[in-house]
């Protein structure tokens, strides 16, 4: 790829640049303008004046960020100055709102004085809540950082320092590990005294490290005691007695390399003289101190890192700055001290011993993704980092003394679920629910590798006691190969070899004996994974089935009918989809089962639905959809809804629910409100729970919201079985659909 012309169209193509400013308050009316500006915009100004921490309350202080530099030091590119150097600070922008939801102001100083930048920087204090330094070239730097901090009250932190420091030490604590080495026996070498170097080893020292074990080497050769050219004060805190002048000299017999200078200073030659698994971060952008290939080929036993993305191990500072200043602004923390950068660091080590999501899988295309030597720190498209570290920062800041705000972590991190979209943050509390009283969860899918996996994440929260239906020996060769330990959680049952089979045939046999099924068909059919769960489920071995992986809807729904059976007083079973959008969340059915329903089975979806959306934290006002408003056509098509309208309000049924009516109409208050007022949903906020005509609607309608409105569609939800059965969309290899679908399934079962 020709990356030079693709960025170029890249940032000039439709509005210029990579970011724009949004409103994020209505201002369409007289009203809304007198609100926002003059006069009503008096009342916060008089607050703040009155109360100046009030500041955080009416106005984005709280969530803003500036990113400072002069472009003296832009990554790869030296000293091109402030007006070239702003590409890269919109871009710095991006990522921090990108990655956690952090809105970012960039500034371009044209200056070289470090103090003119000091001076500037503290002058803007009431303007941000956060100040991220960017690119400014060493040792002014240091000096910069150190003055603000001093003079500001508010978080102040060098990303071209610490953030390479923090990732490049989460990713040296898990490189150790797999070594088999202490941190503070190793001998460390350090290959550029730039910014980034310096704050590497001095964070390294905060994990462990030994100072004397610490040799750097610039461009001048090594740093030792006693040498006179090109040192400053910062490099000669650094300074050893040793008898190595040269690179090679200096890694002899070490055990880590750190690099952060230039392109192929390192050779494979060079590495033969480090220690057995030598530990090899060479993060110079774009080309590397050494190649990836050249590291690997001269030694097989080396732990390698880069700053490259086309290769294992990236060393990426988007892990973290995004997330530390997220946390640091949460608690109104007054700067970032060594716990925050502690706590960042070893909650990202951490949370590369987990299982990968399948969508992080999915985005760098990998077959598998797990903790080890290709695998040291987490992904950037990780959407657990935010929570992760953002709330191990919080929680240090808290600790530490430097936060003005205590918060509640468990509520904190659901807070974090929300920023990463709406979805996340209800599957949130879905699992909370479910994790008060967890149920037996029967999987006939049992060896497939995203039951597998998403019973991981099931087990490690507390959702669900598993159980898969498979031979034994397959299912455990698989969790070797995906190296998933969940053996002692959950049970593992054969049909075919299950002591049971002969008393789940009875069984089977006694519910279809008259409906057409003879004996020997039971035997059979018992064997059967589907047959199997659904007669787990009946019994009571079982108190729900999550199933449909690698089946169609119908090959699962058909035992479950057949066995488990619909609900006393339901005409027929029914299909929703919660659909979660930005801000609101709908209910729609029927999408899945019903082809053509009539009016009583409309009415009977109705009132599941209704039943269901408390379920899921709706208050039900439910819109009988049709083409037609109130009567304005007599098609047949239409008839049926009005009609299944009138029959709710005719029987009394306590629900609040009126059609028919268009879809534009039922979600759009303002509609509702002005052009319809006689409407029992007026007034309301609109229809949440959608009632569609025929499956043909309702299953274009979610799957268009879906893909071109980015919904997220959590469903097939199975409404109206006297026992929980849900579904899963054949083909789906997410395994947090599976963990979501199984939430659902306790949340029924609890009900």
């Amino acid at each position: 790829m020709d990356y030079e012309k693709e960025a170029l169209a890249y940032h000039r193509q439709g509005r210029n640049g990579k970011i724009e400013v949004t409103t994020t308050k209505p201002c369409s009316t007289q009203r809304d303008l007198s609100l926002a500006y003059t006069p009503g915009v008096a009342g916060p100004c008089r607050a703040i004046h009155r109360n100046p921490e009030d500041v955080y309350q009416y106005t984005a202080k709280g969530n803003l960020v500036a990113v400072v530099s002069n472009g003296s030091a832009v990554l790869g590119l030296g000293n091109i100055g402030a007006a070239a150097g702003k590409p890269v600070m919109e871009g710095k922008g991006v990522l921090f709102k990108r990655f956690a939801d952090v809105d970012v102001f960039d500034l371009e100083l044209d200056t070289a004085d470090p103090d003119e930048i000091i001076r500037t920087v503290k002058l803007l204090e009431p303007t941000f809540g956060g100040i991220n330094l960017e690119d400014i070239k060493a040792p002014e730097c240091f000096y910069i950082e150190e003055e603000l901090k001093k003079q500001m009250n508010i978080p102040v932190f060098h990303d071209d320092q610490h953030g390479t420091a923090i990732i490049s030490g989460a990713g040296l604590l898990n490189a150790l590990e797999l070594a088999g080495k202490k941190i503070e026996a190793v001998r460390i070498v350090v290959l550029g005294a730039g910014a980034a170097g310096i704050a590497c080893a001095k964070f390294y020292m905060q994990l462990g490290a030994r100072q004397e074990n610490i040799i750097f080497v610039d461009s001048k050769g090594v740093i030792y005691s006693g040498r006179q050219e090109g040192m400053n004060p910062y490099k000669e805190a650094f300074a050893v007695e040793t008898e190595a002048r040269t690179l090679a000299e200096a890694v002899r017999g070490a055990d880590v390399f750190i690099g952060l200078s230039g392109a192929n200073l390192l050779t494979g030659e060079m590495l033969m003289g480090m220690t057995e698994n030598p530990i090899v971060f060479a993060m110079s952008n774009p080309d590397p101190e050494i190649s990836y290939e050249e590291a690997s080929t001269a030694r097989p036993d080396a732990i390698v890192a880069t700053g490259r993305s086309d290769y294992p191990n990236q060393i990426n500072n988007v892990l973290g700055f995004p997330f530390i200043f997220r946390g640091a602004l949460d608690v109104r923390a007054t700067q970032i001290n060594e716990e925050m950068k502690i706590a960042a660091a070893q909650a990202l080590a951490k949370l590369a011993h987990e299982p990968v999501p399948y969508s992080v899988i999915k985005a760098y295309r990998l077959k598998n993704l797990t903790f080890g030597r290709e695998y040291l720190i987490p992904k950037p498209f990780d959407p657990r980092a935010l929570i992760w570290v953002a709330s191990a920062v919080a929680k240090a800041a808290m600790e530490s003394g430097v936060a003005r705000e205590h918060i509640e972590l468990e509520t904190y991190k659901e807070q974090l679920e929300n920023r990463l979209g709406l979805s996340r943050h209800i599957m949130r509390k879905f699992i909370n629910k479910a994790k008060k009283s967890p149920r037996r969860i029967v999987y006939p899918e049992g060896e497939h590798d995203t039951i597998l996996k998403a019973c991981e994440i099931i087990l490690d929260e507390g959702i669900a006691h598993p159980i898969l239906l498979g031979r034994p020996e397959v299912i455990e060769k698989k969790l070797r190969n995906l190296n998933v330990d969940i053996l002692n959680g959950v049970d593992i049952i054969d049909p075919r070899q299950s002591p049971r089979l002969e008393s789940y045939a009875n069984t089977l046999y006694e519910v279809r004996q008259r409906k057409g099924m003879i004996r020997k068909e039971a035997e059979q059919l018992i064997r059967d994974p589907n047959y199997f769960a659904t007669v787990m489920v009946k019994t009571g071995d079982a108190d729900g089935m999550v199933a449909g992986l690698t089946q169609h809807y119908a090959d699962v729904i058909r035992p479950a009918l057949q066995v488990i059976g619909m609900r006393r007083g339901v005409r027929k079973v029914a299909g929703a989809y919660l659909m979660i959008l930005k801000e609101n969340t709908y209910l729609f059915a029927d999408a899945t089962v019903n082809i053509d329903p009539d009016s009583e089975d409309l009415v009977n979806i109705a009132t599941l639905c209704a039943n269901r959306a408390p379920l899921f934290g709706i208050d039900p006002r439910i819109a009988m959809l049709s083409f037609s408003n109130f009567g304005s056509s007599r098609h047949p098509l239409a008839e049926k809804v009005r009609q299944a309208t009138q029959l709710i309000k005719e029987r009394g049924l306590d629900i609040l629910v009126d059609g028919e009516m268009q879809a534009d109409t039922a979600i759009t208050p303002r509609i509702l409100d002005e052009v319809f007022p006689f409407s029992p949903l007026a007034g309301k906020g609109g229809a949440n729970v959608l009632i569609f005509p025929n499956l043909v609607a309702g299953n274009v309608a979610y799957k268009l919201l879906q893909r071109l409105g980015n919904a997220q569609a959590v469903g097939p939800i199975l409404m109206g079985m006297e026992k929980p059965v849900h579904m899963l969309q054949i083909g789906d290899n997410d395994e947090v659909d599976v963990v979501y679908m199984t939430a659902i399934a306790v949340l029924d079962a609890q009900g």
